[in-house]
């Protein structure tokens, strides 16, 4: 990357990661309802599919957008698998024996979220290639500015993360705790729908 593009190339992975999406809506939702811990995983789960997703854009990224059925299934994937992750909000299904098993499956929750997205795919073959170089070896290129893409988006996610679970207290009231399930439930849904709407070409 050029040294002059640096700081306009972090503040536009900001300015991506700071627009309202699956990954903050869903971090938001499970660090409010299951606090730091669950929040945490699903932020690992987020920065290891992030930074798969660039190594598949880099290597490939054109077969998913060029062929339409496999670009669909995987956006329709992303929309089922999000109604899933609200129903599943919904049931509540977080029992004291499973608690020890809840940090693996939020982080794959959090992987999968960014498998599913072809947006993510679309932000790496549109984005980056305007603040590449075109000397030299194209992965030496790529991967520094993968690894500063997943930074900048796990640091947007923690920071998200600390502020969710502060609200943990309040929503996991026992007087509240119906409400807070509905609420989280139809967030998710609405995620989902829009998720739809806007991946679609």
């Amino acid at each position: 990357m050029v040294l002059d593009a640096l700081i306009p190339f972090l503040i536009t992975c900001m300015l991506i990661e700071l627009t309202p999406g699956p990954n903050m809506t869903y971090i938001a939702l499970v660090s409010s309802m299951h606090g730091r811990k669950a929040g945490f995983s699903i932020v690992a789960g987020v920065a290891c599919g992030l930074f798969l997703i660039g190594l598949i854009a880099l290597g490939g990224a054109s077969l998913i957008l060029q062929n339409a059925g496999l670009y669909e299934a995987l956006r329709w994937g992303g929309v089922l698998y999000l109604l899933w992750l609200a129903y599943d909000l919904w049931r509540n299904t977080d029992e004291p024996e499973n608690v020890r098993n809840a940090g693996r499956r939020y982080f794959t929750r959090g992987f999968v979220t960014n498998i599913l997205n072809p947006k993510a795919i679309i932000f790496y073959v549109t984005v980056f290639p305007s603040y590449v170089t075109r000397d030299g070896n194209l992965w030496m290129h790529f991967l520094p500015m993968i690894a500063l893409y997943v930074a900048v988006a796990t640091a947007i996610h923690t920071a998200l993360v600390v502020f969710g679970a502060k609200l943990e207290p309040f929503f996991n009231d026992k007087r509240r705790e119906k409400q807070s399930r509905i609420f989280f439930t139809v967030a998710l849904i609405v995620v989902a729908v829009w998720f739809g709407f806007a991946t679609a070409r």
